[in-house]
Order: structure tokens, then sequence, then C-alpha cells
């Protein structure tokens, strides 16, 4: 990935709205299916403490890092690279937590 490219390269639209609540079935395929931006990123439900959030992501996207959180991915479709201390590479699928 370019190194050289900002957050600003990448237009990124990101929601924090919750979208569902508890017992409400979510249709993660059709809301993936209906996404029309290359990097977006959407808050699905809350789980206790914690937010559930679905993102579409094509291509190369801008390193960063969350210092004081982990994050949870979990690969639906294509494959999924993490450059990091410990790069992970991860086909759909897969689950990956991220310190």
């Amino acid at each position: 990935m370019n190194s050289n490219r900002s957050p600003q390269d990448f237009p990124y639209k990101t929601y924090l709205n919750i979208l569902h609540g508890p017992l409400e079935i979510i249709d993660v395929q059709k809301l993936a299916d209906a996404c029309t931006d290359e990097w977006y990123n959407q808050t699905l439900c809350k789980v206790n403490d914690s937010v559930i959030r679905m993102a579409v992501v094509q291509g190369d996207y801008h390193w960063h890092e969350h210092n004081d959180i982990d994050e949870f991915f979990f690969v639906l479709d294509g494959r999924f690279l993490i450059e990091h201390s410990k790069t992970k590479d991860r086909n759909w699928r897969a689950i990956l937590i991220s310190p």
C-alpha cells in the first residue's frame, strides 16, 4: 500500500447511528449489496458496551490504529490483509481481533 496517501484520499463513509435493536434480524448481505461506496462503515447494533459495525472495503486503505481499543474483524467475503507487527491475512469467513 502507498503510505504517502492520507485519510483525505479515501472517501470513507462512516455512519455511527445504530440500525438495529435487540432481537432484530440483520440482513448483512442486503446491506452490503445496497452499498455503492468503496469504503463504507455502518454501526449495525450494540452488544453490551460494544458496537458491531459492518464495513465494505475495496482496495487499499490508509494505515491507522486505535491505541485504546481492540477491533474485531469478521471477513464475510473476499480477502482482508492487515499489515501489522504481525501481518494478518484472512480469507472470507475468518475472524481476527487486532490489539
